[in-house]
C-alpha cells in the first residue's frame, strides 16, 4: 500500500490501475472473513485510499478543464487517460463526476452563443445549433478521443447532453415568443429537428440514454384504402405485412429512432399551431367539395356500374392519412388525440354536407331526400316519383357511404398504432362509423312516422302504400347496388332491425282495439311479414333465397307482432287463463309489455292493477321454475273459436295475396 500511496503521489496512474484492481478483485475473495480485525483494517485502508486517489483524480480534471474561469482547457494527457482507468476501478461516482464536469465545460460555450437574447436563438436559424455540435464532436473526436475508454461512450454522452440542453433553450424561447410561432416555422424547425435525431440515430446506439426503450416498428397491411398502403417509401419507413399471408417469411423489424423526441418533444406543447392549421385547411376542403359538387353536378346514371363511389371522399381521407403521418412524426400523444378530434368533426360534416346534403329534393318538399320518402304514405297513396338519375344518385351515396365506413375503420385502426399505448383508449370514431352506417339513411328509417297513420283498424292504405313503394323503389336501388351487393344485405337487415319495432311500438299505440280492430292488424302484419321475407329479390326477373340472418330477423320480429294481436284477441275472463296465456304465446316476463296489453285491451284501471298483481304471481321463478312449467303450457281459452278465427284470416290473406 505504501508503494501505492507513492505512484498516486507521482500521478502514475497507470501503474495504480493495476495495482488497484488487484488489491480490489483479492478483498472480493474476503468479503465473508471481515469480522477479523485483520481483514477488516486492511479494507477499510484500502477504501481510505481509493477515496483520496478518486479526489486527487477530480482535482486533476478540474486542473485541465476548469468549469469556471477564463483559463482555456488543456488538451489531451496520457496522465488524464490512465487517471480513467483508475476511475473505472473506484467509487462509480468518481466516473460519473468526471464524465459531467467534462461535458459540462466542452457545451458552455453553446449556452453563451446561444443563449435567448441572441438572434440565432430563433427557430428560423436552429440550423446553427445542430451546425456547431457536429463541430464540436468532430473536434472531440480528434482531441480527446482517446483519452476516455471506448467504453464510456463519451461522443454519444455529449450529443445527448447537448440534446437536454437544447430541448431547455427551445422551450424557454418558444413560451416567451409564442405569439411569433407560425405554423411554417414550426414546421420547418420540427424537421430540422427530427432530422438531425435521426442522423444521430445513425451514428450513435442510444446506449447512453436513460430509459433505452425502443418502441415496436409500426406495420401497414396492403389495401386500395389510403390507410393500408404500403408507406415503405414514406419518412415512417413502416414494414409491410400481409395479413392475410401469415406464414410467409416476413422482413426483418427495424427498430424506431431511440432519439426520436430527445429534442423535438420541446415543440409538441406548441403543436396546437398546427391542429388549428389542419383545422381550418380541412374546413375549406369540405366547402370545395360542396362547391365541385354543385358546379359538377351529380354522376351520370349508369346501372350497369352500379353507384359510383364520389371521388371527393378518396380525397378526404388521403388527405387525413398525410396529416396523420406527419403529425405522428412530430408526436405520439396528446397532439394526436386533438388531431384525432378535427378528423372526427370533418367526417361529421361531409356525411352532412356531401352526402346527406347532396340527397335530392322531393317535389313536396324543400328538404332533402331522406329513405322516408320511399316509404311514407302519402295522400291518396300518391307515390314519390324520383328519376332515374335521382336514384342514381342516391345509390352512389349510399356506396360512398359504405368507403366511408370502411376507411373510417381503418383510419381508427391506423391512429391506434400511431398514437402511445397509455392513449389507445380515447381513439373512438365509433360515432363516426354509426353516422355513415346508420345516420345518413338508415336512421331515416328509424324515424317513420307511424303515429300518424290513423285508423289503422280500417282498410289499412297504410299497407298497401308500403308495398307499392317497395316495389318500386327497392329493384333500383338493388340493381344500383350491384357492385356492392353486401351493402344491400346489410341495408335490408338494418331495415327489418328498424322497421319491425317501430311498427310493434304503434301496434302498442292502437288502443283502445276492438276484436275486429285486431283481427283486421293481424291481416295487416301477416301481409307485411310476406312482403319483407321477399323484400331482397322482389322484383327480381333471378330469384334468390334470402339469407338466412334476414329471413330469421323477420319471422321472430313479425311472429311477436302476430302474438301481440292474438292475446289482444283473447278474452279476458277468467283472469288467471288470460295471464297463462299470454305467457305461452310471448313468453316476455316484463310487466311493462304486459300493461301495453292490458291498455290495447281497454281494461280499467282497476282492472289493470288486479291483473298485474296476477300476473307477477303466475311468472314462473327463475331457476326451479321448471316444476312450474305446466302453467306455461295452459290452453287458450275457447280453442275452436281462436281456430276459426285464424281460418278466417288464412283465407282473407290468401284472397288478398
Amino acid at each position: 500500500m505504501y508503494e501505492g500511496g507513492a505512484m498516486t503521489r507521482r500521478r502514475q496512474y497507470g501503474e495504480v490501475a493495476n495495482l488497484l484492481q488487484g488489491v480490489v478483485n483479492v478483498l472480493e475473495h474476503f468479503n465473508k472473513y471481515m469480522g477479523i480485525p485483520q481483514i477488516r483494517q486492511l479494507s477499510e485502508r484500502v477504501k481510505a485510499a481509493q477515496n483520496e486517489l478518486g479526489q486527487q483524480i477530480l482535482a486533476d480534471f478540474e486542473e485541465a478543464f476548469p468549469s469556471q474561469g477564463t483559463k482555456r482547457p488543456g488538451g489531451p494527457s496520457n496522465v488524464l487517460r490512465d487517471a480513467c482507468l483508475v476511475a473505472n476501478v473506484l467509487d462509480p461516482r468518481i466516473k460519473q463526476e468526471i464524465i459531467k464536469k467534462f461535458i459540462k465545460q466542452h457545451l458552455s460555450e453553446y449556452l453563451v452563443l446561444f443563449q435567448e437574447n441572441q438572434d440565432v436563438a430563433w427557430l428560423d436559424k436552429i440550423d446553427r445549433r445542430y451546425a456547431w455540435i457536429k463541430r464540436q464532436l468532430v473536434d472531440y473526436e480528434e482531441k480527446y478521443g482517446r483519452m476516455f475508454p471506448q467504453e464510456w461512450c463519451m461522443t454519444e454522452r455529449i450529443a445527448v447532453e447537448f440534446c437536454h440542453v437544447t430541448r431547455t433553450e427551445l422551450a424557454k424561447i418558444m413560451r416567451t415568443r409564442a405569439k411569433e410561432i407560425e405554423v411554417k416555422l414550426l414546421l420547418f424547425a420540427i424537421q430540422r429537428t427530427t432530422n438531425f435525431e435521426g442522423l444521430l440515430a445513425k451514428r450513435f446506439s442510444g446506449c447512453t440514454l436513460a430509459d433505452g426503450t425502443v418502441k415496436k416498428p409500426e406495420v401497414a397491411l396492403p389495401s386500395t384504402n389510403p390507410f393500408l398502403e404500403d408507406e415503405a417509401g414514406t419518412e415512417t419507413d413502416e414494414i409491410v405485412i400481409e395479413k392475410s399471408d401469415t406464414d410467409k417469411p416476413k422482413k426483418p423489424k427495424v427498430p424506431d429512432n431511440p432519439f426520436h423526441g430527445i429534442v423535438s418533444k420541446c415543440f409538441e406543447p406548441h403543436l396546437y399551431v398546427y391542429i388549428e392549421s389542419q383545422d381550418k385547411n380541412l374546413g375549406e376542403l369540405i366547402d370545395r367539395f360542396v362547391a365541385d359538387f354543385k358546379a359538377q353536378g351529380p354522376p351520370k346514371p349508369n346501372v350497369d356500374e352500379g353507384g359510383a363511389v364520389l371521388p371527393s371522399c378518396a380525397d378526404l381521407f388521403v388527405y387525413y392519412k398525410k396529416c396523420m403521418v406527419q403529425c405522428s412524426q412530430l408526436s405520439t400523444g396528446e397532439p394526436m388525440i386533438a388531431l384525432t378530434t378535427i378528423f372526427q368533426k370533418y367526417l361529421r360534416e361531409y356525411a352532412w354536407k356531401i352526402l346527406s346534403g347532396n340527397l335530392p329534393k322531393t317535389t313536396s318538399s324543400s328538404g332533402g331526400l331522406t329513405i322516408t320518402s320511399l316509404l311514407k304514405e302519402k295522400e291518396g297513396s300518391e307515390v314519390a316519383k324520383f328519376t332515374l338519375e335521382e336514384l342514381c344518385l342516391i345509390c352512389s351515396i349510399l356506396s360512398t357511404a359504405e368507403y366511408c365506413l370502411a376507411t373510417t375503420q381503418q383510419l381508427e385502426e391506423k391512429l391506434k398504432e400511431k398514437v402511445d399505448a397509455s392513449l389507445v383508449e380515447r381513439i373512438n370514431l365509433t360515432g363516426e362509423m354509426d353516422t355513415f352506417s346508420m345516420y345518413i339513411f338508415l336512421q331515416e328509417v328509424c324515424a317513420m312516422q307511424w303515429q300518424n297513420v290513423e285508423h289503422v283498424g280500417d282498410q289499412s292504405p297504410y299497407v298497401t302504400s308500403v308495398i307499392l313503394h317497395i316495389k318500386q323503389n327497392v329493384p333500383i336501388i338493388r340493381d344500383n347496388l350491384a357492385s356492392t351487393r353486401k351493402y344491400f344485405t346489410q341495408f335490408c337487415i338494418k331495415f327489418a332491425n328498424s322497421f319491425i319495432p317501430k311498427f310493434i311500438n304503434h301496434l302498442f299505440k292502437c288502443k283502445p282495439i276492438s276484436m275486429v280492430g285486431a283481427e283486421q292488424l293481424l291481416l295487416d302484419t301477416h301481409s307485411l311479414k310476406m312482403v319483407l321475407l321477399d323484400l331482397p329479390s322482389i322484383g327480381s326477373q333471378v330469384v334468390r333465397k334470402a339469407p338466412a340472418s334476414y329471413t330469421k330477423i323477420v319471422v321472430k320480429g313479425m311472429t311477436r307482432a302476430e302474438m301481440i294481436l292474438k292475446v289482444v284477441m283473447a278474452p279476458h275472463e277468467p283472469p288467471v287463463v288470460f295471464v297463462d296465456n299470454y305467457i305461452k304465446l310471448l313468453a316476455d316476463c316484463s310487466t311493462d309489455t304486459f300493461q301495453k296489453i292490458l291498455d290495447m285491451k281497454g281494461l280499467k284501471r282497476s282492472e289493470q292493477s288486479s291483473m298485474l298483481d296476477l300476473f307477477r304471481q303466475r311468472l314462473p321463478a327463475p331457476p326451479s321454475g321448471a316444476e312450474n312449467a305446466g302453467s306455461l303450457s295452459l290452453s287458450a281459452p275457447t280453442p275452436e273459436q281462436e281456430s276459426s278465427r285464424i281460418r278466417k284470416l288464412e283465407k282473407l290473406i290468401k284472397k288478398r295475396l
